[in-house]
């Protein structure tokens, strides 16, 4: 599963990790991302997303039907 949010667009970021001697090597720091099933009454099925934690507190505060539009309108195919 890649790491990429669907409805924030959420994606790793990349940087540096810096050990006691200060020797710098490259690591990842990806979102908190989880795949998730919803039912989509508009529609009259089940859609599985896959979403970071914060986009499913989001999910939660607007409304499956409202974050499935903002979803298409990134291009993202439900």
């Amino acid at each position: 599963m890649s790491a990429h949010c669907q409805l924030t667009g959420a994606q790793p970021g990349f940087g540096n990790s810096i050990s006691h001697s200060h020797r710098r090597t490259s690591r990842r720091f990806d979102p908190n991302v989880q795949r998730k099933r919803y039912w989509l009454p508009s529609e009259g099925r089940h859609v599985r997303l896959t979403l970071s934690a914060r986009a499913i507190k989001t999910i939660d505060t607007i409304g499956i039907e409202a974050a499935v539009v903002r979803i298409r309108a990134r291009g993202v195919k439900v």
